[in-house]
This record gives structure tokens, sequence and C-alpha cells, in this order.
């Protein structure tokens, strides 16, 4: 290999596309991209220490990539220039992503949140009525991108009893709990909260649901100073006001490293990209059972022999959940 071969292909290992075997400025240090704001981003230094108004370097934009340069949730290498003010110098390697292709395109990806470690599906027992089959979706595309899911009730200060003794939230969630933590909260009266937010430390978290369950109400009962209205940039930057991303990545206080993302667009996601024929694996109740049928493409719907209907009437699987999948499968709408 030439010197100028050599020099080429030692002269970037894509993270996503960006490069990151330039040397870094020795005074560059970890953050994350909490916001977008258009060609402008705020990033969280690690180590603590506000915000820093982050532009990015010049060389990485000029990376072509099938990805966005930058997005939310990414870990990056940031210069602080003073003036709350800093250069995204290098962006790490995106251990997942929540995106959808670009419009228009077939290969582009547009990121809506970058390294999530987790998801959690925010629903209630009431006020609004929920909708199991949106979460049942949400599952779906936590599993399919191997994304851990954890389930969050909120509003349990308004659960009514069931004329069993039992709880509505309960007859209607427990289901669940076999294959994913389940967490019982009121953003009211924070029950639930400090158990919640355990499951978040250290790690940045997808927060997804319906409207009016209080989602707001629960990230402000996590992070209250994280309320205030988003506002100008800076006044001390002179950039003016920009349009922001739709998913803000906040950070918990006093917990290390631990953010939870308000992220709208996450349902229509839920089932891009999941082929028909592979949703059946994406049912964790499913998995012992696949294989093992009679007919070895057995959709599970209506052929002789199926383990997984034999599971469901011997009530191995819980026949509510079978009913969602079978109405995925059918690409039967929400209800």
């Amino acid at each position: 290999m030439s010197r100028n071969e050599r020099s080429r292909s030692d002269a970037r290992t894509v993270a996503g596309g960006a490069e990151t075997s330039r040397p870094l400025p020795a005074e560059a240090r970890p953050g994350t991209i909490i916001r977008a704001y258009g060609k402008f981003f705020d990033v969280a230094p690690r180590d603590g220490g506000p915000p820093l108004l982050s532009t990015v370097r010049g060389g990485l934009k000029r990376e072509r990539r099938k990805t966005d340069l930058v997005a939310v949730g990414d870990r990056v290498m940031v210069t602080d220039l003073g003036g709350g003010e800093g250069q995204i110098e290098r962006v790490e390697p995106r251990v997942r992503t929540l995106g959808r292709l670009a419009r228009q395109t077939d290969d582009v990806e547009q990121v809506i949140l970058a390294n999530p470690d987790q998801a959690l599906f925010l629903f209630a027992p009431r006020e609004p009525t929920p909708h199991l089959r949106m979460l049942d979706r949400f599952l779906v595309l936590a599993e399919s991108r191997q994304i851990p899911a954890l389930i969050g009730v909120n509003k349990i200060d308004l659960d009514d009893p069931t004329p069993d003794g039992g709880s509505l939230a309960h007859a209607l969630f427990d289901v669940y709990e076999a294959h994913y933590p389940v967490f019982y909260l009121s953003a009211a009266t924070g029950e639930g909260v400090p158990a919640l937010r355990e499951a978040l430390a250290g790690k940045i978290t997808a927060v997804a649901g319906p409207s009016g369950v209080g989602k707001s109400s629960l990230l402000n009962r996590l992070d209250p100073e994280g309320a205030r209205a988003v506002g100008a940039l800076s006044v001390a930057t002179g950039k003016g006001r920009h349009t922001t991303s739709a998913t803000i990545l906040r950070r918990i206080p006093g917990m290390s490293d631990t953010y939870v993302a308000d992220t709208p667009g996450i349902r229509s996601l839920a089932l891009h990209g999941v082929p028909p024929v592979e949703l059946d694996a994406f049912f964790p109740e499913f998995r012992p059972y696949l294989g093992t049928c009679f007919y070895p493409d057995c959709t599970h719907l209506h052929e002789p022999g199926c383990a997984v209907q034999e599971a469901v009437a011997e009530g191995v699987i819980p026949r509510a959940r079978y009913d969602s999948y079978a109405a995925l499968r059918r690409g039967e709408p929400e209800e």
C-alpha cells in the first residue's frame, strides 16, 4: 500500500460515519448531545457543568454518510471554546438507534434517538383508556431493535378496584410482568417513582406513550428543573432563536450520566422494518414454541399442529397477547 493510500485508509474510521482517528485537542472532553437546533447542538459534558452550544468541526461535516451526522443521544468529544460555546470534534460509534428512512429515500436513516439503552412505555389504567395493542406495537419495536423495554403504568392514584378485590391496573398489565419490568406509578403522589429512578440510573431511556397518560408530569417529577420552557438558545451566544428537534434529552438531577428522552416520533416506527413472517420472534411468550409447529412456516393463525396455539389453549401463553399478535399479523388497525 502506498503512503497516500495508507494515509487515506488511516484518516478515519466510521462511527456511524464520523472520523475518529484525527488527533483530538488536549482539552476535548466527552459529552452527550441532548438537543439539536438545526446546525447547533447542546452538548452536556459527561463530567458535569452546563451544556455547551456547539457546532460540528468542518472536517466531520465533509463526511458522506447514510445516517444523520450528529443526533440527539450521540456520545461525542467536545472542546469548550468559552462563553458557553463548544466544538464537536468527534462522534463516537453508535450502539443502536431509533430511526426511520428519510422521506423520498430508501437507504438514508433519519435518527430519532441515538444510543438508547432502554425504552419506557408509559400508559395509564384510565383517563385515557389504555389501548394495549399500541403497547404491544411498542414492545415489538423494542424487541426488533434489541432495546430492553420497561412498562410504566402512571396515574395509579386513579386506579379502580375490580370485583375480585384486585385493581384495574394489575388486571390489565400483570400479563406483561413475566417478560418486562412493570412499574406502577403516580406522578401526582410520587408512588413508584424511586424504583423507576433506580431503573433509569446511568442510562439513556426513550419514553413513549399515548397523549394524556402524564408523560410530562412524570418527567417533571423526575427532573423538576426540566419543566422550564425551551426558549432562546443563549443570550450570550447571540445566535438567536432556533427550532428544536422533536427529541430532547433531559438529565436526571443527582444521577450520573442519566437521561430521559420524550420521543414523540416513536409511534410511527412501531412496526417499521418488521416483516410479518418475523413478528412471532418478537413476542417472548412465543419463543419456547417457535420451530416446534407441524408446519415449518406456520403463521400461528389457523394451521393444525401449531405449538403456539396449543400453548394458548392451555393457558401458558396469555390469550390477550396472542390476540394482539394475530391482529398485528393480519395488519388490523389499532383498537
